[in-house]
């Protein structure tokens, strides 16, 4: 434990020692955990808050003006990254062995797990409304990494997004201007390069499907020369004619 400390405190303003190594994993599960818990909820409030007609980021923008007792946490198309959809489940599998049900971690996961197909639906609703069917559709998945200004695509809910959007007959785009080229992943391949968003390729889309709010992305533009967008992030506020949010 001493090493640990000396080692950390050359690169970290403060090391908090914790008892022994278990306490620490189980400290940085417990971190994770609550995200998972937290993000599960306000996914679940995004449905509730939708078939109610009632903005869901409105609500959770006038909640976090309260001074205490309130974090905010935003709904989106699942969960992404190596840690939240992953490491609280090693914590679920361990307390079977103490005779202990994780509830509250599987519960969130059934959450965050079904938001894309919840995406996808509501894609194929707005299409509808237009009189389009979903597949033969171009549809462009705007943001490819699992969260805003990183290249980081372990996990994403937009892989999954494209993979269900490719399953129901749709043609499929992306675009991320950090990760130029469809990584190799260990169970999805997209044969695609990311494509600049100019007028004439937001033109040919039949919908722009909004899943990671990179700060790149020059929302004015793509709303101005998209026929629909599908948002997932709640950039866009107030109500547009062309602009679904899910």
């Amino acid at each position: 434990m001493e090493i640990g400390v000396t080692l950390y405190e050359k690169i970290i303003k403060e090391v908090v020692p914790v008892s022994s190594t278990g306490t620490a994993e189980l400290t940085k599960l417990l971190e994770n955990i609550y995200r998972a818990v937290n993000i599960g909820l306000v996914n679940e409030m995004k449905i509730v808050a939708d078939k109610m007609g009632i903005d869901i980021w409105e609500v959770i923008n006038a909640a976090s003006t309260k001074p205490f007792g309130y974090k905010a946490f935003y709904p989106g198309p699942g969960w992404g990254g190596h840690c939240i959809p992953i490491d609280p489940f090693y914590l679920t599998w361990k307390a079977k062995e103490y005779g202990i049900n994780t509830r509250f971690i599987e519960l969130s996961g059934e959450v965050n797990t079904m938001m894309p197909q919840w995406v996808i639906h509501k894609v194929m609703d707005a299409l509808n409304d237009k009189e389009k069917s979903l597949k033969g559709a171009n549809i462009l998945v705007l943001g490819l990494a699992y969260k805003k200004n990183v290249d980081d695509t372990r996990e994403s809910p937009s892989v999954m997004l494209m993979e269900l959007l490719r399953e129901k007959g749709a043609n499929v785009f992306y675009s991320d201007p950090f990760v130029k080229t469809f990584p190799k992943m260990r169970e999805h391949f997209f044969d695609l390069d990311s494509i600049e968003l100019t007028e004439g390729s937001l033109n040919r889309m039949d919908c722009v499907l909004l899943s990671t709010d990179h700060d790149h992305f020059d929302y004015e533009f793509i709303l101005q020369h998209s026929k629909l967008i599908v948002d997932t992030r709640g950039v866009y506020k107030g109500h547009y004619q062309h602009v679904v949010k899910a």
